[in-house]
């Protein structure tokens, strides 16, 4: 048996990058799976058209959020990090997010009339009750990031999606449907602020215009930047619902949420590098950003490529078995938003570092120009090809930002992948991929139970081919595992 005790105090000796990474890491793991669990759940209780209602919320939520924000989020989250004033600068994000939600609210208030997707379904209170409940806890949340508290901070994130989904269910099951899963969501917010608070050290202090003003230099381009993302992540929601139903706005939505196990890893490593990478601009150690840059790629595609692979052999019958026939649809789509994963992996990170450097101007002429086309290509493509339309146009999409992005962060840090590790992801992926689908074509996936036997089968092999070609990867693992000390003998033979 592990001593959990031990482990734990271990974790705490290991350096702190690499301590916030891990807990990042395992925290993105759970998240992973709650979200995979509860939307099996969802899909099979309240079924498709449902679900796509509550999705169309979310997107409402998330669009909305980002305005009432008004970017200030990211702002206070550097600023804070950077270790000066600090408390001056929380205090004037926490005033500006204030007047802005107020302001938010009063407007949708007044627009309500158009809004008649929401009102219709009971949404309406829920999303202003949220906006209101985030209007709190997101400057929490801002406080505790800029502090360096990454690992509380994704913590409290995982506790929210925990008590999202027990608040979620319980509504679904006493027969609440859309409105129950809204309030869930709702109570995990609130949840989550209440023990993010307990690990808050910030306090208000009386702020100045430059404050102000500071925040809203480096919040302007970060805010058009958020919003050009968000829009970029549901165009593809809202127009699905605009010229479809909401039973393929719940299709679409559980097969991209499926593929964000592909994307964990990239998460995980992101919420930890955005303060890092901010320290290191300011301190101009060039070299840390440009290895860090380097070896957070590498790690994401780890994932992200075998999931691909994984998910073209295995994709229907996962999709049939875990949600429902009616879901496996969505397998095309779900092979094209793989691919978008991948491609996600170097814009997510080239972006992310022209903000962190203090270019978030530049990040967002890649993401306006992004954002533009997407749309455009969502009200061509989606008429013609439904689900699968949306999906082709965020893979093209994507890949145009990423190209810009890798362009414009050229211009001040030297990008230097590293070729071998992706040899060696490709390679072991590869031959996963023919393995896999050997099993697929003399063994029937006549039920889940087999078709996860192939994952797990898959799995096995992948890991064990990326330890043995990997060196690197298999030091550091194995490091990890020594540091914390969870009594694990690694294998001779690898």
């Amino acid at each position: 048996m592990f001593n959990i005790v031990a482990i734990f105090s271990n974790i705490l000796k290991i350096d702190p990058i690499q301590r916030q990474s891990i807990v990042s890491f395992f925290w993105q793991i759970a998240l992973t799976a709650i979200g995979f669990l509860s939307t099996i759940y969802f899909a099979r209780t309240v079924g498709a058209s449902i679900l796509g209602s509550y999705y169309l919320f979310l997107a409402y939520y998330g669009i909305i959020g980002m305005v009432t924000d008004g970017g200030f989020g990211g702002a206070a989250v550097k600023r804070i990090s950077e270790g000066e004033e600090s408390n001056e600068y929380f205090s004037a994000y926490f005033a500006l997010r204030i007047v802005f939600t107020i302001t938010g609210i009063l407007l949708l208030l007044a627009l309500k009339d158009y809004f008649a997707d929401l009102t219709e379904s009971g949404m309406f209170v829920w999303l202003l009750i949220a906006l209101f409940v985030s209007m709190i806890a997101g400057p929490i949340s801002s406080g505790v990031a800029g502090k360096g508290k990454m690992g509380i901070r994704n913590t409290c994130e995982g506790i929210n999606n925990i008590l999202r989904v027990i608040f979620q269910v319980m509504a679904v099951c006493l027969g609440y449907d859309t409105a129950g899963l809204a309030g869930g969501m709702v109570a995990g917010i609130i949840g989550a602020a209440i023990i993010e608070f307990r690990f808050f050290d910030l306090h208000f202090a009386r702020f100045k215009w430059d404050h102000i003003k500071s925040l809203f230099i480096f919040s302007f381009w970060l805010f058009l930047t958020s919003s050009g993302v968000l829009l970029f992540s549901q165009a593809d929601t809202i127009f699905i619902g605009y010229f479809m139903s909401n039973e393929d706005v719940g299709i679409y939505r559980v097969v991209f949420q499926f593929t964000a196990i592909a994307a964990f890893s990239s998460t995980a490593i992101r919420m930890t590098l955005w303060p890092r990478v901010s320290q290191w601009s300011k301190t101009n150690e060039i070299y840390l950003i440009e290895e860090s840059l380097s070896r957070a790629i590498s790690y994401s595609l780890i994932l992200a490529i075998p999931v691909f692979v994984g998910g073209v052999l295995l994709g229907d019958r996962l999709l049939g078995s875990f949600y429902g026939e009616d879901f496996a649809r969505g397998y095309h789509a779900l092979i094209i938003l793989l691919a978008v994963q991948i491609v996600n992996v170097f814009q997510y990170f080239f972006t992310m570092y022209l903000d962190a450097l203090d270019h978030p101007q530049e990040s967002f002429k890649v993401t306006a120009i992004g954002v533009g086309a997407n749309i455009l290509l969502n009200i061509l493509l989606i008429p013609l090809f439904g689900i699968n339309g949306a999906a082709i146009a965020t893979l093209a999409t994507m890949t145009l930002n990423a190209l810009l992005a890798w362009r414009v962060l050229s211009r001040y840090i030297t990008i230097r992948l590293k070729h071998q590790n992706l040899s060696n992801i490709m390679i072991s992926s590869i031959v996963m991929g023919v393995l896999v689908g050997g099993y697929r074509l003399f063994i029937p996936l006549s039920n889940i139970w087999v078709t996860l036997l192939a994952v797990v089968f898959g799995g096995i092999i992948y890991g064990f081919l990326i330890l043995k070609f990997d060196k690197k990867v298999y030091t550091e693992m194995r490091d990890i595992i020594e540091k914390i000390g969870i009594g694990f003998v690694w294998p001779g033979w690898l």
